[in-house]
């Protein structure tokens, strides 16, 4: 039986990706993660105002004059609290590719041009197989249009892709008005896959406090649901891979994924609640359901469910909205 895929250009071994995480930190760990199958692993993310503090650290740390007024520059981090962060990211990524066999993918996050691409060309330096870019981005400010953020990132995801020559994913957000649209014109220029999609995380309010409450809360499989609509969108229409990333916990999330099109399937918060060897329970459940319905490849039934063989996808999701809204009885 062939699980094998091909993601970004990279040949896996079989469609389970671990996604960017804590994860990918400890060198020990990401070998449980390969021996229990996991077919690539894409490192946590590296910020894009990381990487600008640790540059305007450093040009304060070369520039400014020892006699100069330290108040005047207090409202930077010290050159000494940011240089490490970004340096180290790149020998774990030394450090995993040669501990593990499987492809080690370094992820950026960022939205707007700057130097920080540059760091792109210092992760393939330390070999990465590829970059997956998270256009993380929370569009809050009323006068800027979404036609000129949009232009921003494709600035951005050019200037990342111009200076390396493995191949760059995109990480979305579902939030675009046209994804499909803008999915295509990140291909026009290099992109080589895209993800679906980066998790917003919602912050609560303390009532008592007065506070805005940061909270991380685990995905679950209610979140496919939105991968798999686009995903189902996307695949007849992008030439270049796709991954399905946030709500997938069991292997029939996976098989929706793939059925949808996508080429991997990410997972992390089940990795995160039940440790690296439920992945072997996933794979050893895909195999199951395969040979039940009589596959042999991954690729006999990858798209199988996707809008290719609906003449008017615009019309049939229009006509299941109502159809839902029309079962509920009183």
């Amino acid at each position: 039986m062939d699980l094998s895929t091909t993601y970004l250009g990279l040949k896996l071994a079989n469609p389970l990706v671990v996604g960017a995480s804590p994860l990918s930190d400890h060198t020990h760990v990401a070998r449980q993660l390969q021996d229990a199958g996991a077919g690539a692993i894409v490192m946590r993310s590296l910020f894009e105002e990381q990487i600008d503090a640790e540059q305007r650290a450093l040009r304060h740390h070369v520039e400014t004059p020892a006699e100069s007024n330290p108040e005047a520059t207090s409202f930077f981090p010290n050159f000494t609290e940011y240089q490490l962060v970004p340096d180290h990211y790149l020998r774990q990524i030394e450090d995993l590719k040669r501990a593990l066999t499987i492809p080690v993918i370094a992820s950026l996050n960022g939205f707007r041009p700057g130097g920080w691409t540059e760091y792109a060309r210092r992760c393939e330096q330390a070999g990465a197989d590829a970059i997956e870019l998270n256009l993380y981005q929370l569009a809050t400010d009323p006068t800027v249009a979404a036609n000129q953020l949009e232009a921003d990132m494709l600035e951005t995801v050019g200037l990342v892709i111009g200076s390396v020559k493995i191949p760059v994913a995109v990480k979305l957000s579902p939030f675009h008005t046209a994804p499909a649209h803008f999915a295509l014109e990140l291909e026009k220029i290099g992109a080589r896959g895209i993800v679906l999609f980066n998790r917003f995380y919602q912050p609560d309010f303390n009532i008592e406090e007065l506070e805005v409450a940061p909270q991380l809360k685990l995905s679950d499989s209610s979140e496919l649901l939105l991968r798999l609509r686009w995903l189902a969108v996307l695949s007849p229409h992008v030439k270049g891979s796709l991954a399905a990333s946030g709500g997938v916990h069991s292997t029939r999330d996976a098989v929706k994924a793939l059925l949808a099109g996508a080429h991997t399937v990410q997972v992390v918060s089940v990795l995160l609640k039940n440790g690296p060897r439920l992945l072997t329970s996933l794979l050893t459940g895909l195999r199951s359901w395969m040979d039940e319905h009589g596959y042999t490849s991954v690729d006999e039934f990858r798209g199988a469910m996707n809008l290719a063989r609906c003449p008017d996808p615009g019309a049939y999701e229009r006509a299941n909205y109502q159809k839902i809204l029309q079962s509920w009885r009183v």
